[in-house]
């Protein structure tokens, strides 16, 4: 089926593609995997994974769906033959799974928000730990998780140019504000500098072998960039052949490693100041949920504004993600079943509604365990699963098919768009002898880790 949408400009698809990168695991994520070991060994694994890795991947995907035209779904198999028809139901699989918790957070988030604004922020940790408890569970999370998932889908049915596109016009502008605008304020904390000290600049060797270090900065990378779910496929498609695709990967890339750089320097000097470097690398949830707030609420007025400002842009990168994910298997029913984008959204929503509900509301003892499951796990199994083990092996099919299989579909695409030859040949080998070998090592790392 010939895709009949477009983006209406190539900065509309560049902004849409940089807020599918954007999103919880850049503004939390990134700090709280750099708490857990490495400081600047762990950045410098992050930017060394996204530009000889996932920067290639980057523009494989978007080849991929450019050149055939279609969806995650149909695209793998239209350049490789039926025997890659698996890797197009991975891509689904993913982002269903993805999103089935990530609009759980998004749901977390906008009640905390919410919170904040209306009632202000807790006193101490224990009050704090009440409200959590109330929202991460039971008909609070289920109200949470339904009504991100609702926004989203809404944004989703108005289609490219109306929805997403638009979104992201005002979205990750508005993002980029707040976001400078916080860690201005951030740098004039008591203990900025040792924040920034201990958790960007502190170089340790041996964590340059360590498993769980190399482990969450191919997560952090991956699930950033999000090349391997097939979200930037579904936007590459709609994009038209003028498009320079490595110029676009490259902004896309830096203004995704920029969010993350910013968010570091907001969240390390808060970690310092409010003296949370224990819990921030013992739980980024309860960090983020219970610890943070209680830390601002010291700060009076001033606290509360942060917090209400870190929030709402923590709801605004979640949102222009959430969208990306919803939009992989809205575009696969519409490209295999020939639906309306609205039929498609809501089966999708449903769909996504019901992979999230173990999350919501935990597992009941089954045989085999010891105990029932809680909420929190279920969670923080699906993304260990989906967002890095499945998530990273989607990026490794993606190398061996565009740089194996139909390597003739990169190079016409980067063609049509008059990328230098010497350009064309770099992103093959980088693709070949580089993203590939240190893929099947991050893939191998992240079921270790997985099990």
């Amino acid at each position: 089926m010939a895709v009949k949408e477009q983006w209406r400009s190539g900065l509309g698809f560049v902004l849409a593609a940089a807020g599918s990168a954007v999103g919880l695991g850049n503004l939390w994520g990134f700090a709280y995997r750099a708490s857990q070991g490495g400081g600047m060994v762990f950045l410098m694994l992050y930017l060394l994974i996204v530009v000889v890795v996932c920067l290639p991947l980057l523009v494989a995907e978007m080849a991929l769906g450019r050149s055939t035209g279609r969806s995650p779904l149909v695209a793998p198999a239209v350049a490789g033959g039926r025997l890659w028809q698996p890797m197009g139901w991975l891509f689904v699989l993913v982002s269903f799974g993805i999103l089935g918790f990530y609009v759980i957070l998004m749901g977390w988030t906008g009640q905390t928000l919410l919170h904040a604004l209306i009632h202000g922020l807790p006193q101490d940790k224990a009050i704090a730990q009440d409200f959590f408890d109330q929202i991460r569970g039971g008909q609070p999370a289920f109200l949470g998780q339904f009504l991100s998932l609702i926004l989203t889908s809404l944004v989703v049915a108005c289609g490219v140019q109306k929805g997403i596109e638009r979104l992201s016009r005002w979205g990750l502008p508005l993002l980029f504000i707040l976001l400078i605008g916080l860690a201005i304020w951030a740098a004039g904390l008591q203990g900025a500098h040792e924040g920034y000290r201990t958790f960007l600049l502190r170089w340790d060797a041996n964590e340059l072998l360590n498993p769980t270090t190399i482990s969450n900065a191919f997560k952090q990378a991956f699930f950033s960039i999000g090349a391997g779910i097939g979200a930037i496929l579904a936007y590459a498609s709609y994009l038209d052949r003028r498009a320079h695709l490595p110029r676009e990967s490259v902004l896309i890339v830096g203004m995704d490693t920029a969010v993350g750089l910013l968010a570091g320097m907001v969240t390390f000097p808060l970690v310092m100041s409010f003296g949370l470097a224990d819990a921030v690398s013992k739980s980024t949830i309860g960090t983020l949920f219970i610890t943070l707030p209680t830390g601002l609420s010291s700060l009076g007025m001033t606290g509360r504004l942060v917090a209400v400002l870190f929030f709402a842009l923590a709801y605004i990168a979640a949102i222009t993600s959430s969208v990306s994910l919803l939009e992989v298997p809205v575009a696969s029913l519409m490209d295999r079943l020939g639906w309306t984008r609205v039929r498609a959204v809501c089966v999708s929503a449903v769909l996504t509604l019901l992979i999230g509900l173990p999350a919501v509301t935990g597992l009941p003892k089954l045989p085999g365990l010891s105990d029932a499951v809680s909420s929190l796990d279920v969670l923080g199994w699906m993304d260990s699963l989906f967002g890095g083990v499945l998530l990273i092996l989607g990026g490794l099919f993606l190398t061996i098919l565009l740089g194996w299989v139909a390597p003739s579909r990169l190079r016409n695409d980067l063609n049509g768009c008059n990328t230098p030859p010497a350009l064309q040949r770099l992103l093959l080998v980088m693709l070949r002898w580089v993203s590939l070998p240190v893929v099947t090592i991050g893939v191998i790392i992240s079921v270790i880790e997985f099990l």
